[in-house]
């Protein structure tokens, strides 16, 4: 798969805009879910992810063809998500409680496809759960387990985007998972 992004790579660079298009559709969802995770808010993600191919699309004749698309689309999105955490607070997630209700949210409002509402709700709560712990954790240590544990990233793909060595990103994630283990240990 490599090696097609980086012959569509090599055709924007020629001035064929639409290859671009069959980038954005390969990488598009994981790119999303890695600003979910790191953000929190389904909207703000969906805007990073799009303004993250956009500076990559920009940007792309600084990319390195000797390097994987993924890795530089990754470090884009999560500088970005940094960027956005440094510089506004949250103020509103669309899984929040909703006012005058006894703990329901957006979510709890929406039909389910599942064989067993109950298992999907006790997984919903798991998951915002540990959603919401990932999000407290320090910036160095959410942006490395998102990328190993959510991405399913290697060291090395972890330790590109970020610019840190092997070692800082196994630190870091021995770390953050241990911070994460004692904010779930009620569980």
């Amino acid at each position: 798969m490599e090696v097609l992004i980086k012959d569509k790579i090599k055709q924007v660079l020629k001035g064929n805009q639409n290859a671009y298009s069959y980038i954005v559709e390969e990488y598009k969802d994981k790119v999303f879910y890695l600003c979910y995770r790191m953000i929190g808010n389904r909207h703000e993600a969906e805007d990073l992810a799009q303004e993250a191919f956009l500076k990559a699309y920009v940007n792309i004749k600084s990319f390195n063809l000797n390097m994987k698309f993924s890795t530089w689309i990754y470090r884009i999105a999560t500088n970005l998500c940094i960027d956005r955490i440094r510089k506004k607070k949250p103020d509103y997630y669309l899984d929040a409680e909703i006012a005058g209700t006894d703990g329901l949210n957006m979510y709890s409002q929406l039909a389910s496809d599942t064989e067993s509402p109950e298992n999907e709700v006790e997984s919903m709560e798991m998951q915002e759960t540990i959603q919401n712990e990932i999000l407290k954790l320090p910036e160095k240590y959410r942006s490395v387990i998102i990328l190993k544990y959510i991405e399913d990233l290697s060291l090395k793909e972890i330790s590109d985007p970020l610019d840190l060595p092997v070692g800082t990103v196994k630190t870091r994630i021995h770390r953050g998972r241990e911070a994460l283990r004692l904010q779930l240990r009620h569980l």
